[in-house]
């Protein structure tokens, strides 16, 4: 078996130093006007920035990849050229892109970077794939619409045209993200495809008969709720083996908004599998699992990649938002000979249990001592306070340690099982 890449999101510098350590071999970032996401946390990537973005990927040991990804109008255009000239000095690895005319521009100003055809052009069959490596794209990122079965037969097909699937996170209930939604319940405000979607699909609605004005009724479904179109995110971890032997050169995660415990934690997770994977073809995947229902999630589904069309079980129809199994307490920032100050997320008490994962580590401890950054002891941690903390065992790559509540909430809840073939 080829060992495929592990490529995670990076929202914003500080996610991409995490996913790095956490075991990405490659990173995605985008910035403002050219991708599909709209950061609004942390360091943002922006033109100004991103060249020193990449190299720090670069340092790391990773490669970077870099979305342009917008269906492009004519102003989308003349911005982006406007820019190619500090884009082609920050040499990113590759381009993420499905316009064909930001393809071209691409060509003219980058002949040299690798093109990755994003999952929006909708790829589903080998001439596609095809067509993609005559036009002189290197990578195609196949529709989530896709059986695993059928990405096999493409690779049978085009063997020398690396393929890139989704392995994991939130789903869009449109044809692969191609969703105007957004912009129709907005007024235009919110489009999905310039990266700045509202996700009406998490929305819960309601109906109402135009002879009965402000009389609602809610749309239910088998009784579970009104999230009609929210889809379950999508869970392909038990499922690596299967992927593999289809010839898929990249794993890719979704995520970019996402918090920087679910990046971390993610990637340590699905590193960690697919490491295990390629030493034991038939190792147990269910410990990687219940690690992946520790960070937010709607619920876990296949999706499509079982060839059997979409799971009847494979939308959250409960919930929006996703929930995770464990709680993020503290991001873990700098050490003081026994003392180390941490970023409170979630509250926790002195004297209690608790779970630090690194890069290299995962383990339970107890909180043995708090105290504010002048000294004076308490026994809270309070959400956003900046403390000081002891640890009766404490991690030893604590730059990039942090910590979470121990086990998963309620076990494995009916809103969080998975349909995944077992």
């Amino acid at each position: 078996m080829i060992k495929p890449e592990l490529l995670m999101p990076a929202g914003n510098v500080e996610k991409l130093k995490y996913a790095i350590k956490y075991g990405a071999d490659a990173v995605y970032l985008g910035v403002v006007d050219f991708s599909l996401r709209a950061m609004r946390k942390g360091e943002l990537i922006t033109l100004d920035n991103l060249k020193e973005a990449i190299d720090t990927a670069h340092e790391m040991g990773a490669k970077a990849y870099l979305t342009l990804n917008i269906f492009a109008f004519n102003n989308d255009i003349k911005l982006l050229e406007a820019a190619m000239e500090k884009i082609t000095q920050t040499s990113p690895d590759a381009l993420i892109i499905s316009d064909v005319g930001i393809m071209r521009l691409a060509q003219k100003y980058m002949p040299k970077t690798d093109i990755h055809v994003s999952t929006q052009a909708n790829i589903l069959n080998y001439e596609a794939v095809r067509f993609w490596q005559d036009m002189g794209a290197t990578r195609a990122i196949l529709a989530r619409e896709l059986p695993i079965k059928d990405v096999a037969v493409i690779k049978q097909k085009v063997p020398d045209m690396e393929l890139e699937c989704f392995i994991h996170g939130a789903q869009c209930v449109s044809f692969s993200g191609r969703c105007l939604l957004s912009d129709y319940m907005t007024n235009g405000e919110r489009k999905a495809n310039s990266g700045n979607c509202s996700q009406p699909c998490r929305w819960s609605y309601k109906l109402v008969e135009e002879t009965r004005p402000g009389q609602y009724q809610e749309i239910v479904q088998d009784e579970k709720g009104t999230h009609i179109l929210s889809t379950k995110d999508l869970c392909l971890v038990k499922h690596l083996k299967d992927m593999i032997d289809a010839g898929i050169d990249s794993f890719k995660v979704e995520g970019r908004t996402k918090s920087l415990y679910y990046v971390s934690a993610v990637a340590k997770a699905y590193r960690e599998a697919i490491d295990t994977v390629m030493q034991n073809p038939n190792a147990d995947m269910q410990p990687y699992f219940e690690e992946l229902l520790k960070v937010g999630n709607r619920g876990y589904t296949t999706g499509f990649y079982l060839g059997e069309g979409y799971p009847k079980d494979g939308y959250s129809y409960d919930i929006s938002k996703g929930l995770a199994g464990a709680d993020f307490l503290c991001e873990i920032c700098e050490k003081d000979e026994d003392w180390y100050r941490i970023k409170i997320k979630n509250k926790f008490y002195k004297n209690e249990d608790i779970e630090i994962i690194s890069p290299s580590e995962k383990f339970i401890t107890q909180v043995i001592e708090i105290k504010t950054l002048k000294g004076e002891e308490l026994e809270l941690a309070n959400t956003n306070d900046d403390l000081w903390v002891k640890f009766a065992k404490a991690p030893i790559e604590y730059q990039y340690a942090m910590a979470r509540t121990i086990g998963i909430k309620g076990g494995v809840n009916e809103t969080q099982k998975c349909a995944c073939g077992d």
